[in-house]
């Protein structure tokens, strides 16, 4: 990415490229690679008593569907009005809920034809695998996509012997995935609405980082490790506030004009020809061709010139 940095959506943008089907690709991710229908069917969604929980909704939205690379999409990449804005969001949006919706709907017949208590140890696995693929490109390349560990798993935990083929539904489950997802379109909307004020108070990698702490903690948080305390999610908060560094200079701050960025509104290129040091220059190469006295001052005189002029000059524009 241009800004970021972020290791997730650089590699995404070099094979989709553009803004919005980057968004739609980073946010689509899950569904694609199978991590949210696996969190479906570990039940990150559900309580230990089977009902709807708030916090799995929750923290399934922000760190799967939302996250550090939607973040570093929106607030670096996407270009446009806030209302064209809105709009891509709202269009991926349209786009992600009713597949969440068809994938919970198949989840129960899945679920029907694995042992999950070997199954939940591969989703589990999965996440840790995204946690580290967010923290470091490094590390990224060295560990297996997302969908080859989903696949692994299905393979270890089939039981053949308990097979259903009828399908089943749950129309709650379908809408908790439904709420899931909206959870993560309605964070992408929130950025999208506060992006001006965002871009120059946030720290995009530290939030990235503690993104990644907080997905490393959110397998523990869905199997109840924790019991019902909402770990990922206080994680989260401490990150927002961590990233929050209203004297740091932003994102994009990077792609301001040389002038402004290193040498002052008032300095630049042509200024440099004005300056002391080029003046100089100049002088001692007028007096040098009007009064030289042989061919060995003069290859004396040049080289020291033109030595003279580019270390001042890289000294004085050291993007150049």
């Amino acid at each position: 990415m241009s800004v970021s940095r972020h290791p997730v959506a650089l590699r995404l943008e070099q094979q989709v490229g553009g803004a919005t089907r980057l968004l739609a690709t980073v946010m689509g991710l899950p569904l694609i690679d199978g991590i949210f229908p696996a969190l479906i069917i570990a039940g990150a969604l559900t309580t230990t008593a089977g009902d709807p929980s708030v916090t799995g909704i929750l923290q399934t939205g922000l760190l799967i569907f939302g996250g550090s690379a939607t973040v570093a999409v929106i607030l670096a990449e996407m270009d446009g009005t806030r209302r064209d804005q809105f709009k891509a969001v709202l269009g991926v949006g349209a786009i992600l809920l009713p597949i969440a919706a068809i994938e919970a709907a198949l989840a129960p017949t899945i679920e029907s034809l694995l042992t999950m208590a070997v199954f939940e140890r591969f989703a589990a696995v999965v996440i840790l695998a995204v946690a580290a693929k967010t923290a470091s490109a490094r590390v990224g390349e060295w560990l297996p996509r997302p969908a080859v560990i989903v696949a692994a798993g299905l393979v270890a935990s089939v039981n053949l012997s308990a097979v259903d083929v009828a399908v089943t539904t749950e129309p709650e489950l379908v809408g908790r995935a439904v709420a899931a997802a909206g959870v993560g379109v309605g964070f992408a909307l929130l950025v999208t609405l506060l992006g001006p004020w965002l871009r120059a108070v946030v720290d995009i990698d530290r939030f990235r980082f503690g993104s990644a702490v907080a997905l490393g903690v959110l397998p523990f948080s869905i199997f109840g490790y924790f019991g019902d305390a909402p770990i990922a999610l206080a994680v989260l908060g401490v990150t927002i506030l961590l990233a929050f560094d209203p004297e740091g200079e932003g994102i994009g701050a990077g792609d301001s004009t040389p002038a402004v960025a290193d040498g002052g509104p008032d300095e630049g290129p042509n200024d440099a020809a004005t300056s002391p040091e080029s003046a100089d220059d100049d002088a001692d190469a007028a007096d040098t061709e009007d009064g030289r006295e042989g061919e060995e001052d003069e290859k004396k005189s040049i080289p020291e010139n033109v030595s003279n002029y580019i270390t001042t000059e890289k000294e004085r524009a050291p993007w150049l």
